[in-house]
């Protein structure tokens, strides 16, 4: 599940940055044909970075997982626990039901409160999971818009005009070895980032 939402949202990023780049070659004006950048060094035009490999390889996903991976198993004990007396709950009245017990009114009024706590067990259940899938999605954002933020940040570093993202299934199908930047572009996030932390 955390995989392919991380896969389906770097492909919606490789879209849009595929998008990008289809508008604006299209329209040519005279700084785009000059083919220089704001500071006025040469662009060289087109590189490409392996999103799957960065995304898995880079710290702040080491860190961010970590802190989801906790919230999932504080999710999953409250969720056990309450199931635990759910079931605890079930048990006692199939007893005292079964021995004669209780009376008709008594078993009405057990029955009901089982059934009221296992609709709040089912709606517990369903708001955990809505929450942890929500978190995770935030996150792989989070993720992904560090690293676009660093590629324009430090445009002038890189000196390409375009830095595509290349994953399975995005429109990238090929792209020579020689404008692989996934290492190099790892590589520096990972010391940015751990700067930052410190």
């Amino acid at each position: 599940m955390k995989k392919l939402s991380i896969a389906l949202f770097a492909v919606l990023f490789l879209a849009v940055a595929f998008l990008y780049f289809l508008h604006f070659t299209g329209q040519k004006d005279k700084k785009s044909s000059k083919n220089i950048t704001e500071t006025g060094i040469q662009a060289q035009g087109v590189a490409f970075v392996n999103i799957d490999s960065i995304i898995y390889n880079f710290d702040m996903f080491f860190d961010r997982r970590a802190d989801l991976m906790e919230k999932q198993k504080k999710a999953e004990a409250e969720l056990n626990s309450k199931a635990a007396r759910y079931q605890k709950s079930t048990t006692d009245y199939q007893d005292k039901a079964s021995k004669g017990l209780i009376t008709r009114a008594t078993a009405a009024e057990m029955e009901q409160a089982l059934y009221q706590q296992q609709q709040e067990l089912v709606t517990l259940r369903d708001n955990l999971q809505s929450n942890l899938l929500e978190e995770e999605q935030v996150m792989n954002r989070q993720i992904v818009d560090y690293i676009t933020t660093f590629l324009e940040e430090n445009k002038t570093q890189y000196n390409y005009q375009y830095i595509l993202g290349k994953s399975f299934g995005s429109p990238v199908l090929y792209g020579d070895a020689g404008l692989d930047i996934t290492q190099k572009v790892l590589d520096a996030i990972n010391l940015k980032y751990q700067a930052e932390k410190k």
